[in-house]
């Protein structure tokens, strides 16, 4: 998953004539599929890696099966509305970003380790800043310090500032490389938001499958000649069962699954909670990292990480109250 910025927030205000106990019941329902979504998140490179499939692969097979599932979705609850050609382009769009956003940050994964890489591509709402600047909006002085904060952590965590020699310095290297990907992705889901935002009338299920079909469909494109030419072969680093789990478990659980928990949490909560639940995810991958693949980041790259999650939290803290002064 990839980290994705709420634009709407159904909390129940005051006067609105909404019981407070069916206020807090709906508050209620959006944290639990908020938690989930979020540690449904953090567990999304560990299935990548334990498929042992390769990563273009990987994205492949969860756009066909994501896809699919969604449109079930949509079907079943009967939310299909139709597309102009303008809606479609957008969602082809977004869909391509999205697809090579995937191949990028699971490509980070192997290079500088899941938890590095997810924290560093949490730097999303700065590329988002960046291109609201770059089409002529007023982004303000004061968001400065958090965007050179966590460009400084960004730093830091690529591990350039430490000194090595010998297999560590090849080792530090990849690890620059990971971080390159992981801002590349970020980078890519920017896009993927902008492009979003110009089909708001398209309920989110639809969204999500036609970006995963679209982008789908140029993945399956781009990897058909390598197939022909036998660059592209599939073979099996792990017992069958087990990469058909993984596989089965990021099409339908991290992908369609989420997707509706997620969205759901987005209408039941405000804001606030949101940005504080998503959190989360960057949290559980770096248990992930320590726990089950035993990769310990160094001091210098605890230092950039808690540089990086300081800058979006003080950040969406701005932002927060700047919504609530409007």
């Amino acid at each position: 998953m990839s980290s994705i910025s709420p634009s709407i927030s159904s909390t129940p205000r005051a006067g609105t004539g909404v019981p407070q106990a069916a206020g807090a019941a709906g508050s209620r329902g959006g944290v639990w599929r908020m938690v989930l979504a979020m540690l449904l998140s953090g567990t999304i490179g560990l299935f990548v890696v334990e498929s042992g499939l390769q990563v273009e692969l990987v994205v492949l097979l969860r756009c066909l099966i994501g896809a699919a599932a969604l449109w079930l979705w949509v079907r079943m609850r009967r939310e299909w509305v139709s597309m102009s050609r303008r809606d479609m382009a957008w969602l082809a769009a977004g869909g391509v970003a999205l697809v090579i956003n995937w191949v990028a940050l699971f490509h980070a994964y192997a290079y500088a380790g899941i938890g590095v890489a997810t924290v560093v591509y949490h730097v999303q709402p700065f590329f988002l800043l960046m291109a609201s600047a770059w089409s002529g909006e007023r982004i303000g002085w004061r968001r400065m310090p958090w965007m050179l904060l966590a460009l400084a952590g960004v730093v830091l965590s690529s591990g350039v500032v430490t000194e090595h020699a010998g297999a560590e310095a090849r080792h530090a290297g990849m690890i620059v490389w990971g971080v390159l990907l992981a801002l590349l992705a970020a980078a890519l889901y920017t896009l993927t938001v902008i492009a979003t935002r110009r089909v708001k009338h398209i309920g989110a299920a639809q969204t999500a499958m036609m970006q995963m079909a679209a982008g789908g469909a140029m993945l399956a494109l781009v990897l058909l000649p390598m197939w022909l030419q036998g660059a592209l072969a599939l073979q099996l680093q792990a017992p069958l069962t087990r990469v058909v789990m993984c596989v089965l478990a990021l099409g339908l659980v991290h992908t369609a699954l989420m997707y509706v928990l997620m969205y759901g949490a987005f209408q039941r909560l405000g804001a606030a909670s949101i940005a504080i639940l998503s959190f989360i995810y960057p949290a559980l991958a770096l248990t992930v990292d320590l726990m089950w693949f035993g990769i310990r980041p160094g001091a210098a790259q605890w230092a950039g990480m808690a540089l990086i999650a300081a800058a979006i939290t003080g950040y969406r803290w701005g932002e927060l109250r700047g919504a609530a002064k409007a």
